[in-house]
């Protein structure tokens, strides 16, 4: 039992959870160190702050991923130190967690390029709660404006700026136009589809900057025949409770969605080793920390380099194919002692989805857009939702969507603070 190996996890996401696959079936000790205790479907979570699909469709424990692995433990708190000479981790609470590897995978945040204050006005999308808060934000808007009889009045509640063009607010921008200017109509007599204002806001000159041109036009155009003003070349100068601002002018809304960029997570800053500019540690080509082997960052965290020399894109399927690797890698060492090999990234392709039956996809060179790269798009996704239920729940509820137009989790819960008085008279 002395040469029985401690593996420790930091992170239950796509990156974390197949590292501790691959480890499942090999004779170690595992513990899993997550804020959440949940694996999350973070690529979903857009559909979760829309009413598409409920929390629990694109969430599942992580200890019934990895049941029935014996050594297994899963630790709910907030790694707060980390101590390389020493073999340690420390909690938050104090509590100290020896390993003999170290696996960091804790995902990254939304950057606010040095304006946390905006944080406050404009929510990104990582988490639940982010899209619960969201999806409260956006049906509560609806409410308030259907009490409003003054257009004039009313127009900043019917208005929802997403700042970012990238998959998320090329997504979220399309859902938010399918619900405001078609699924929700019938809800409401007060205003009318065409009141509506969405506004999809990119810094650069073009939205999805890492698709083909042919294909971010594509995906242009079809938000703006869905209603979206895609505004390119428009940096946020400021937000506030209930506007952004540009260098030229400004949007009154309280609906405001922040996707505009992420930075790895704080804890990297305890490594003390090289990172760049967004906080990753730049890591070997095995994907372990520089002078520590038995320490590796994958995923969100990770600065690792493709053949061409360019960084890994902050994406699901390179941190799941990095925790493969690590989780193999390791495997191999413990057991045969077989030298490591680098990981080697294989770019399936991108995708992104624009609303009912549209999406783009580059996929190896192949370009496809419309009916069929939404058909790619979804069986994509439910193939990596973790669970049959999962699964299954999630394409009926598409399902339903795709025939009904209609979105199944439409509830505002009870709260003090998002209470909306009537303007009526």
């Amino acid at each position: 039992m002395a040469d029985r190996k401690h593996i420790v996890i930091i992170g239950g996401g796509f990156g974390g959870i197949n590292a501790a696959r691959e480890l499942k079936k090999t004779d170690v000790d595992i513990t899993i160190i997550d804020r959440t205790k949940h694996h999350l479907f973070q690529p979903l979570l857009y559909q979760v702050a829309t009413a598409a699909l409920s929390p629990g469709d694109i969430a599942v424990p992580i200890r019934s991923v990895l049941r029935k692995k014996p050594g297994l433990k899963v630790v709910y708190g907030t790694v707060a130190d980390i101590n390389k000479d020493e073999y340690w981790v420390e909690l938050e609470d104090g509590e100290r967690i020896s390993y003999d590897y170290l696996i960091l995978a804790p995902g990254a945040h939304y950057n606010y390029f040095g304006n946390e204050h905006w944080k406050a006005y404009a929510p990104g999308l990582k988490t639940i709660r982010n899209a619960l808060d969201i999806r409260e934000k956006i049906l509560l808007s609806l409410e308030q404006a259907d009490r409003i009889d003054d257009p004039g009045l009313r127009e900043p509640w019917l208005t929802f700026v997403i700042i970012g063009g990238g998959p998320t607010g090329v997504e979220m921008a399309g859902a938010i136009a399918e619900i405001a200017k078609h699924s929700m109509m019938a809800d409401y007599d007060t205003f009318t589809p065409n009141e509506t204002r969405i506004f999809l806001v990119e810094a650069g000159p073009k939205i999805l900057n890492g698709y083909p041109d042919s294909l971010s036009e594509r995906a242009r155009q079809k938000l703006e025949n869905m209603g979206v003003r895609v505004l390119t070349r428009t940096p946020v100068t400021g937000i506030d409770e209930n506007r952004v601002w540009f260098k030229d002018g400004s949007i009154e809304t309280p609906n405001i969605i922040w996707a505009a960029g992420v930075a790895a997570s704080p804890l990297m800053d305890t490594l003390e080793t090289g990172q760049d500019k967004s906080g990753r540690v730049i890591v070997n080509g095995d994907l372990s920390v520089p002078s520590y082997p038995n320490i590796f960052v994958i995923g969100d965290a990770a600065h690792c380099l493709d053949e061409e020399g360019n960084p890994l894109p902050a994406i699901a399927p390179v941190a799941i194919q990095q925790g493969r690797h690590t989780g193999r890698l390791i495997r191999k060492e413990i057991e045969t002692g077989e030298p490591r090999k680098p990981f080697h990234y294989v770019d399936k392709g991108n995708m992104a989805t624009i609303g009912r039956a549209k999406a783009v996809a580059d996929i190896r060179g192949f370009k496809f857009s419309g009916f069929f790269a939404w058909i790619l798009w979804s069986v994509v996704h439910i193939f990596f939702l973790i669970g049959f239920r999962n699964r299954f729940r999630v394409f009926v509820e598409w399902m339903w969507h795709y025939i009904t137009f209609k979105r199944g989790v439409r509830l505002i819960t009870d709260r003090e603070d998002h209470y909306v008085k009537s303007e009526k008279v």
